[in-house]
């Protein structure tokens, strides 16, 4: 199992409850790939370095997780087609 760190940016345009709903879609796709969330860190609302579809800020979500070797890949496919979602990023933590 290798460990790995998932950041998210969520529009800013959406309302609280739709945001929550975007990041549990995440979360549910970490575990349906058979990874194991340890932490999910919010570092809120945060200007962005460059605009994306017309945005200047987006919500920042980090998901910390556990899984095997082809798990990310099939995660970052399904969020890339997730509305809502403006930028991710999956990366693996050195042990």
């Amino acid at each position: 199992m290798n460990k790995y760190e998932l950041a998210v940016v969520v529009s800013a345009k959406i309302e609280d409850d739709e945001r929550a709903q975007v990041v549990e879609k995440v979360k549910a796709l970490v575990e349906r790939f058979g990874g194991q969330i340890s932490d999910v860190d919010e570092w809120g609302k945060k200007r962005l370095a460059y605009e994306i579809q017309k945005m200047k800020e987006g919500y920042y979500y980090f998901i910390h997780f556990e899984s095997e070797a082809g798990a990310p890949g099939e995660i970052e496919q399904r969020i890339r087609i997730m509305d809502n979602v403006l930028r991710y990023l999956c990366v693996r933590q050195e042990a």
